[in-house]
C-alpha cells in the first residue's frame, strides 16, 4: 500500500528516518518534525502510524512507509515508494538497529543483526542516493563498539569487529578471538562495516553530505530487546540516571538532539565522525584504511546485486 500524498508538503524540506517508533528514533522523528516533513520507515504500521498521529496533531507533516530492513526487497520496495511520494528530500537519517547477546537469524538463514543493521541501511541509502538533491544528508548510527581499542567497549565484553567479508558477515562468520557472546561479534562488526562504507561513500559521492555518528551509551533504548525483566528495569530507571556523569553516556534525548542536528547541519561537512556531544572522533585503525572502506563497499554491493 502506497503513502498518500503529502499535501501542501512540496515546498517544505523532508527527512528520512528509519527505526523512528521508539527510543531515539522516536525521540529524531520529533524533533525533525520542527525543520519539515518527515518519512517514518519501519516495519510495525500500527507504530508508524502512532508516531505519524503525533506529529500531525502538533501541526507537522509526517507520512509512513513499511519497510523491514532485514529483508531487501522490502528495502527496495520501501526506497521506491519514498522516491514516488516526490518530496524535496534534504536528509536520511539510518537511525534503526537492533542488538542482542546471542546469535539471530532471519527468514533467510542470514545473521539477523548484521542484515539489518549494515545490509538493509546501505541498500536503502544506495538506492535512494541517486535521487537525493546536492547537499543533502545521509547519517548512519555507529558505535565506538567496533574499535577493539577501546576501553569501555572491552570492559563490556566486546572485542571489536571480526570482519571476514561480507559474505561470511551475513553468515554469521567472524574472525577468532571475539566476545565470548556471538552477538557481539554480530554487532560489533557491523557497526565497523557501516562506519567503514559512510567513509567511503563521502569520497565516492562528494555532491552528497555523508556522515556518522556514536551516539554514546544510552541504556535506556529498545537495542537491548531482548533483555530480562530485571536488566530492562534496571536500564531504565536506573542507568539513566548516571548518564550525565559517566564518560561516553549519554540519553535517548540528548541522542536524538544530536542526530538531528548532524542531519540538519546547514554546513559541507562530509566523512565526519562524531562522538555523542557532536565532536569529531577518531575510528578504529582500520575503519581509517581507504582500501577497507572500499573493500566493505564492494562486498555488501556484490552481495546485494545477488539478492
Amino acid at each position: 500500500m502506497q503513502a498518500p500524498p503529502l499535501k501542501n508538503a512540496a515546498s517544505r524540506k523532508a527527512y528520512i528516518i528509519t527505526g523512528p517508533t521508539s527510543g531515539m528514533g522516536r525521540l529524531a522523528a520529533l524533533e525533525l518534525a520542527t525543520y519539515g516533513v518527515v518519512v517514518l520507515v519501519g516495519r510495525d504500521r500500527q507504530k508508524l502510524e502512532e508516531v505519524r498521529k503525533i506529529i500531525e496533531e502538533g501541526g507537522q507533516r509526517a507520512v509512513s512507509v513499511v519497510c523491514d530492513l532485514a529483508d531487501i526487497p522490502s528495502v527496495r520496495r520501501a526506497a521506491a515508494e519514498i522516491v514516488a511520494l516526490d518530496l524535496p528530500i534534504a536528509g536520511l537519517l539510518n537511525n534503526a538497529g537492533i542488538m542482542s547477546a546471542r546469535a539471530m537469524k532471519n527468514a533467510m538463514g542470514w545473521d539477523m543483526t548484521f542484515a539489518t543493521n549494515h545490509l538493509g541501511p546501505f541498500a536503502l541509502t544506495d538506492a535512494l542516493a541517486p535521487h537525493l538533491p546536492d547537499g543533502a544528508h545521509v547519517v548512519f548510527v555507529a558505535s565506538g563498539v567496533e574499535d577493539p581499542e577501546r576501553k569501555l567497549a572491552k570492559a563490556a565484553g566486546f572485542r571489536g569487529g571480526r570482519y571476514l567479508s561480507a559474505e561470511a558477515s551475513v553468515h554469521g562468520e567472524w574472525s577468532p578471538g571475539g566476545s565470548r557472546n556471538a552477538g557481539f561479534d554480530a554487532y560489533a562488526t557491523l557497526k565497523q562495516c557501516i562506519l567503514a562504507a559512510s567513509m567511503a561513500l563521502a569520497r565516492e559521492n562528494p555532491r552528497l553530505r555523508f556522515n556518522a555518528i556514536e551516539p554514546g551509551f544510552t541504556p535506556n533504548t529498545s537495542l537491548g530487546r531482548d533483555a530480562n525483566a530485571v536488566q530492562k528495569w534496571v536500564a531504565n530507571t536506573i542507568l539513566p540516571l548516571l548518564a550525565p556523569f559517566m564518560k561516553y553516556w549519554s540519553t535517548p534525548k540528548r541522542a536524538a538532539r544530536l542526530e538531528a542536528k548532524v542531519l540538519t547541519d546547514q554546513s559541507a561537512q562530509t566523512g565526519i565522525y562524531y562522538d555523542e556531544r557532536g565532536h569529531p572522533m577518531i575510528s578504529s585503525t582500520l575503519v581509517q584504511d581507504p582500501k577497507f572502506q572500499d573493500r566493505v563497499v564492494a562486498e555488501t554491493r556484490a552481495l546485494l546485486a545477488s539478492i
